[in-house]
Parts: C-alpha cells; structure tokens; sequence
C-alpha cells in the first residue's frame, strides 16, 4: 500500500482545519450556535494549533515508509486521533445533532480511521520504483 498519499492528505486536511481554527474561531463557535466567549474562543484556537502540529507532523513524514514497524508512532497516532474523533461525531449524530458539517466530518474521519487502520495493523511493502539501473559508470579499478 502507497502510503504517500495517505500522509499528504491526512496532512492537508488537518491543516486546513488547523488553519480555520487558529485564524475563524469565532466563526467556527457561531457556525455551531454557541456564543463566542474567551474560554471557547481559546478551546478552538489551542485544537486549531494542535492540528496544525499533527499536520506538520505527517507532512514531515511523507517520505517514510508508514506502518509495520516502521514509523509505527506516526501510524498510531494518526489512528488513534481519527478513530477517537469519528467514535465522538458518531456519538453526537447519535444524540441528535445532524449538522452537515458533522456528517461530512464523521465521513472524513471515519475513511481515515480505516485507512490508517489498515497501515497500522497490516503488513507493509514499499512500492517499486522504476527499474532504472542506478550504478555508477566508472568505478575505482577503472580510474
């Protein structure tokens, strides 16, 4: 499994939201119907800038190999933030609240739980790259 694109756009789109919650918090609050006082105005603006840093996080992971033991604390991380979330949305679409945005949420979370799921407890492989013969033209003997 290519885990590239998994990365990148775990990456992208926890940076967007990073990004809507340190810089919109008041109008992230009012989108939900709640009054924008200084403590929720903090709550948004302090997940806002941890979502930047799991961004920030993956993207500089782009180029490892994810899952198996390799780069095992950025796939369980991962797993383990989306699954959280997209249980917490369930839970809340459970009780009654069907906003758009959580449903598109719950859907976002839940495809990268899974897939990050899957990164985590399969077994991985690194793509073929090109077979493009990569030896050096001369070697010492020929100097």
């Amino acid at each position: 499994m290519n885990t590239r694109v998994l990365i990148r756009s775990s990456a992208f789109f926890m940076g967007v939201l990073g990004l809507a919650a340190s810089f919109l918090p008041q109008e992230i609050i009012a989108h939900f119907g709640f009054k924008a006082e200084a403590l929720c105005v903090l709550v948004v603006q302090v997940a806002g800038a941890l979502y930047l840093g799991y961004a920030m996080l993956n993207w500089m992971a782009r180029a490892n190999l994810i899952g198996g033991i390799y780069s095992r604390p950025v796939a369980t991380g991962n797993f383990l933030h989306f699954a959280v979330v997209a249980v917490v949305l369930s839970k809340a679409m459970m009780s009654g609240l069907r906003d758009v945005s959580v449903v598109i949420g719950l859907a976002a979370y839940s495809v990268f739980a899974v897939w990050f799921g899957l990164v985590l407890f399969a077994r991985p492989f690194r793509v073929e790259e090109d077979k493009v013969d990569r030896t050096p033209t001369t070697s010492r003997e020929d100097r």
